[in-house]
């Protein structure tokens, strides 16, 4: 029964090839009536004289017995031909839907007598593909000669717009017909749309006449007509019911089709038939845009279809998919993204909208295929940044707030949740990583996302932190976010948000109290219960080395930040707020002397006063530590990189040296950490005032220097800085033209008191000044020899035959030998910075610290017993220094002291064991920078030395190492 519709179908629609043969236009469209008329009078004279065409003319008969839309007698040619065409499909139709029905009645017991290696039977709607090649012809013919040609102007792509051919037939078509009989129209659609009830055959119809049928049902639903008193008794006016069963229709077929197809043919009708003319037309057809009742009608069902489960998905998919992801891409997605902000009309409510909406623009950040996710994540990432732009009151709570709920979470955590994770990994690591697509790679700096995103930084760092100390995969999103805020956000904020990271400021916004990150089992972060530490010690540790730890991270973001102003904003307000911090604890010394006696005051007052002072003191530390660790471990191209910064730096400096003076009342007390900074800022003045020609902008700056530079020149005690600050303030005031003789000779390595300025190549990395001694003091018993031999070799050195080289051959031997003397110095800053800077001369092989190499091991050796950490540390960097450059000789003399213990007389023999711990560490870091060298030479060492001994006593050694 199916072959014998079919083959009526293929009869009716037969190639026309007569009509390819015809060069006149008015002959192509007479012979293709002509073929038209011929192919229906051959299916008909068949259905009624072949005998295998029975049953296809008695189905074609019945459909016909209730056809009320069929016209018998009608003499216009091409709609005969599709009556006919309608006719065959309906009767398919119904014979495939008789079919399939048997079919599921009688295809279970036959399930039984199923093998496993037989093949499910196939349906019987399934058509072959000459069979749906046959059903496609039909459908063509029905669609070009039924509705397309009914279609008002604008309304869908017309015939005109497709192919030269479709013109053709366009224009065979009688257009007066068309507008005086809709029900031609309303005939084709309702007939295709019962064609399309069949699954199998809605497949044919809808994957290429899905526009055509949706703009025909527009037209007959939604069109304004006449009325039936206003119109001519030629034309034929559909009835309300009509409409409405059309309306009903659309909505239906709207459903059911994947909606990206619905998307993409409402926009296509929205927009009109705006196509150029076909390849090879005389003339463009002119472009029509869509009536205004048509593009409100698309607008309304888009909104639709967008307020929908998955309907910005689905706009997204209509609009993207088929892109290469070139530039036209971007810009359809940022296109999207605009047409998601604005509420339509057609809404309830703009609250309902953004709900929705927000929420579905947050799952396309989460999509997985990757051959999509890459724009449909710009999409969510425009859109957000245009909401929070535009519609911030709508973007915050349905938008940042859900995006950043786990890190909230973070903040918000409770004890009643212990027994279990309070942030899962999935969640935090979706968080994150949704912050970095739309903060980061979005980078579209706004006040609304600074203020949502420094709620939760304080977190961000924390997990940062921990991903330094443990493996994770959120290291790196999450330093791209503290960067980018570090980098985008105002100075203000960024320098706030620096100091509450440091621990300078109380950490607001930080993970709750008694929880933690922990490792997640697929390499990301979660949110634990901490169990409480019994151990004081341990809580204490965990505390001290996580402060640590902070810091380290901290400096690490600094470091990264080296094209930007940061580093030195937050190193010059941190030393303004120390110069401040010492103003105030010399006022508070002063008022402190000037009150009652602490036996006068009451208990309350007394401890609100020892903890003044026990707050203050401990600011003041952290302040120390933080800048000790930025200077330790920032270069000077990180935290200075201006010349402004520079100033600032200075001002801060001198200020710091006006508050000692008036603190000391003129008298100096011989720190050398103060006088080393006095001079090192004098020196950096006068190197700027010295170089090529400053900018107004810089003098301007430099102004601020009048005041501290007058104060010196008028109450410092020595005569050289009040001249030389004199000097650089009139230099500064006239901006340069007044420019005295001795600037230069001053800021000169040759001149007088020349360690304290740097040279004009060094700024601002200049070198360490010597400190200026003090008077003399007690040296330990065990340096005494060295002492001696300091002063016979200063007293012995030989005369140079030039008085250059002899004078800088003096100068030279004099600076070394008072590192040597300073080594051996009570004072703690004094000995420790010496004995960094003779590691520095070993290390740069100086030659006269490489002659005196026994005096210096001594000087380690004997400073590595030393109780202070700041000393014995700097004792152990310079023997690891010594055993780097002269393993040979250094490290035999290492290894015995560290079998044997401490070989000086004057060793405390009951620590020889914090003696070996240290030399320990000394090999550790000697073998880490010797690398591989380390292992030939400690074997050599210990093969030459041991000879004899027996293995036990060397296996402490190799253990350690």
């Amino acid at each position: 029964m199916t072959a014998a519709i079919i083959a009526a179908l293929n009869i009716l629609t037969k190639p026309l090839g007569e009509v390819s043969g015809c060069n006149d236009q008015i002959s192509k469209e007479e012979a293709l009536l002509s073929a038209l008329q011929a192919n229906r009078d051959v299916l008909l004279q068949r259905l009624n004289s072949d005998y295998s065409l029975q049953e296809a003319r008695r189905l074609r008969e019945d459909v016909m017995a209730g056809a009320t839309w069929l016209l018998n007698d009608t003499e216009d040619v091409t709609w005969g031909f599709v009556q006919e065409c309608l006719l065959l499909l309906l009767s398919l139709a119904r014979h495939l839907s008789a079919e399939l029905k048997r079919f599921r009645q009688t295809s279970a017991p036959s399930a039984k007598l199923r093998t496993p290696e037989m093949a499910p039977p196939l349906p019987p709607d399934v058509l072959s593909f000459t069979q749906q090649k046959t059903v496609g012809a039909a459908l063509q013919f029905v669609v070009s000669l039924g509705l397309c040609p009914y279609l008002a102007p604008g309304v869908g792509v017309t015939l005109g717009h497709r192919s030269a051919f479709a013109t053709m037939v366009e224009k065979i078509v009688c257009v007066q017909t068309a507008v005086v009989t809709p029900h031609h129209l309303l005939t084709t659609t309702t007939t295709l749309l019962d064609f399309a009830e069949l699954s199998s055959l809605a497949t044919l119809v809808f994957t290429r006449h899905l526009g055509d049928v949706m703009a025909a049902l527009c037209q007959l639903g939604y069109q304004p007509q006449q009325s039936k008193a206003s119109s001519t008794k030629d034309v034929q006016v559909l009835s309300e019911e009509e409409r409405r069963n059309i309306q009903e229709a659309l909505q239906s077929l709207l459903v059911k089709v994947y909606q990206p197809v619905v998307i993409k043919e409402l926009l296509i009708l929205q927009g009109g038939a705006k196509q150029s003319g076909p390849i090879g037309s005389s003339s463009g057809s002119k472009s029509r845009t869509a009536p205004g009742w048509l593009r409100r009608l698309c607008g309304q069902l888009l909104s639709e279809r967008l307020m929908q489960p998955n309907g910005v998905q689905a706009v997204v998919r209509a609009i993207l998919e088929g892109g290469t992801g070139g530039e036209s891409d971007w810009k359809k997605c940022d296109s999207i993204a605009k047409i998601l902000t604005v509420c339509p009309q057609q809404s309830a409510s703009a609250d309902t909208y953004y709900k929705q909406v927000c929420f579905q623009i947050l799952e396309l950040l989460h999509l997985k295929d990757k051959l999509t996710a890459q724009q449909f994540q710009c999409v969510a990432t425009r859109a957000t940044l245009y909401l929070v732009q535009e519609k911030t009151s709508f973007a915050q709570p349905y938008l940042l707030v859900p995006l950043l709920d786990p890190l909230y979470r973070c903040i918000t955590a409770t004890d009643d949740v212990h027994c279990q994770v309070a942030v899962e990994e999935w969640e935090m690591t979706q968080c994150v990583e949704d912050i970095n697509k739309i903060w980061v790679v979005g980078n579209s700096p706004s006040a609304p996302l600074f203020r949502a995103l420094e709620e939760v930084l304080p977190v961000v760092f924390t997990l940062f932190c921990f991903t330094k100390q443990n493996f994770a995969n959120l290291r790196s999103p999450c330093q791209d976010i503290l960067l980018w805020y570090l980098r985008h956000a105002e100075t203000s904020g960024v320098l706030s948000l620096l100091r509450q990271l440091s621990g300078l400021h109380c950490q607001k916004n930080d993970v709750a109290t008694g929880f933690h990150f922990t490792p997640g089992s697929n390499g990301g972060v979660q949110l634990s219960w901490k169990d409480s530490c019994s151990d004081e010690d341990d809580a204490l540790y965990e505390k001290l080395s996580g402060e640590q730890l902070r810091l380290e991270c901290l400096t690490h973001l600094l470091a990264e930040l080296k094209d930007s102003d940061v580093p030195g904003d937050f190193f010059l307000a941190l030393l303004q707020e120390l110069t401040s911090w010492t103003a105030v604890a010399a006022e508070e010394e002063e008022e402190d002397g000037q009150q009652l006696a602490i036996s006068a005051m009451t208990l309350l007052e007394v401890e609100q006063q020892q903890q003044s002072q026990a707050d203050r003191q401990g600011h003041t530390l952290a302040l120390l530590q933080v800048l000790a660790i930025m200077v330790e471990s920032l270069q000077h191209t990180v935290i200075l990189r201006k010349s402004i910064q520079v100033v600032d730096f200075i001002v801060a400096l001198l200020q710091r040296a006006c508050i000692g003076l008036f603190q000391a009342n003129g008298v100096i007390f011989g720190n050398p950490i103060d006088n080393q900074t006095l001079s090192m800022g004098m020196g950096l003045v006068a190197t700027l005032l010295s170089g090529p020609q400053l900018s107004a902008e810089v003098y301007s700056s430099m102004s601020r220097l009048l005041q501290p530079l007058g104060t010196l020149s008028q109450q410092h005690p020595e005569l050289f800085v009040q001249e030389l600050a004199s000097n650089l303030r009139a230099v500064i005031a006239t901006h340069g033209a007044y420019r005295p003789d001795n600037l230069t000779t001053s800021a000169s390595p040759g001149s007088k008191d020349s360690e304290m300025l740097p040279k004009s190549d060094s700024l601002p990395s200049m070198k360490r000044n010597t400190i200026k001694k003090k008077k003399a003091q007690p040296f330990p018993p065990s340096l005494l020899s060295v002492n001696n031999n300091l002063k016979q070799s200063h007293i012995k050195q030989p005369a140079s035959s030039g008085d250059s080289v002899a004078g800088e051959t003096s100068r030279s031997s004099t600076a070394f030998s008072d590192l040597l003397l300073e080594a051996c110095d009570p004072d703690i800053p004094t000995r420790a910075f010496a004995l960094r800077h003779l590691t520095q001369l070993m290390h740069s092989r100086d030659q006269e610290t490489v002659q005196a190499q026994e005096k210096v091991l001594i000087l380690f050796l004997e400073n590595l017993e030393h109780e202070d950490s700041f000393v014995y540390l700097s004792a152990v960097q310079g023997l690891a220094s010594l055993a780097d450059s002269y393993p040979e000789r250094i490290l035999e003399r290492l290894l015995k002291d560290f079998q044997h213990g401490p070989s000086l007389s004057t060793s405390k023999k009951d620590r020889s064991l914090e003696f070996r711990l240290k030399m320990g560490e000394v090999l550790m870091r000697a073998s880490r920078a010797m690398g591989s060298l380390a292992c030939s030479s400690l074997s050599q060492l210990t093969l030459s030395e041991t000879r004899g001994t027996p293995w036990t006593v060397r296996q402490p050694i190799a253990g350690h190492m």
